[in-house]
């Protein structure tokens, strides 16, 4: 139905498929709900949404939050080619009980995207190139206390 309604109405930029995570989410925790996707599973809607969807949505999105830098090294080989935005304080996923930090530098961005052999490009909302000038403001901050990634 996605891939139809894209057809229909061009209106989707990117696919971002969010895997539950459910370690320390009140409706699991009520017994309301299963355990959110093992990582082969979340890996696979990845990979899937690329065969299926393309080419008519060109931009499949990770999550850095849920997958963590390894997983995100998995996906960017998996048809990945988003690794998503420099979050800040993020806490939702946090408090579901995911362990790979609240911010993610550009430039850890970059090495991650890197070491999987790919080429970083920053881009705008609507998928064009940013400006030099404006990719050059994104680098040197410090990291927020007590984030990680």
């Amino acid at each position: 139905r996605i891939k139809q309604l894209q057809v229909r109405t061009g209106g989707f930029t990117e696919f971002v498929p969010l895997p539950f995570v459910h370690m320390e989410s009140p409706i699991y925790l009520k017994g309301k709900a299963r355990k959110g996707p093992t990582f082969r599973e979340a890996l696979l809607i990845h990979a899937v949404a690329r065969l299926v969807l393309h080419p008519h949505i060109q931009n499949i999105q990770t999550s850095w939050v849920k997958m963590g830098p390894e997983g995100v090294k998995h996906c960017l080989n998996a048809g990945v080619n988003d690794l998503g935005g420099t979050l800040m304080n993020e806490s939702i996923t946090r408090a579901a009980g995911t362990v790979h930090g609240q911010e993610m530098l550009p430039e850890w961005m970059e090495n991650i995207i890197v070491e999987a052999g790919r080429l970083p490009e920053q881009r705008d909302t609507l998928y064009q190139a940013s400006k030099t000038s404006q990719t050059q403001k994104s680098y040197g901050h410090h990291q927020l206390v007590g984030s990680h990634a």
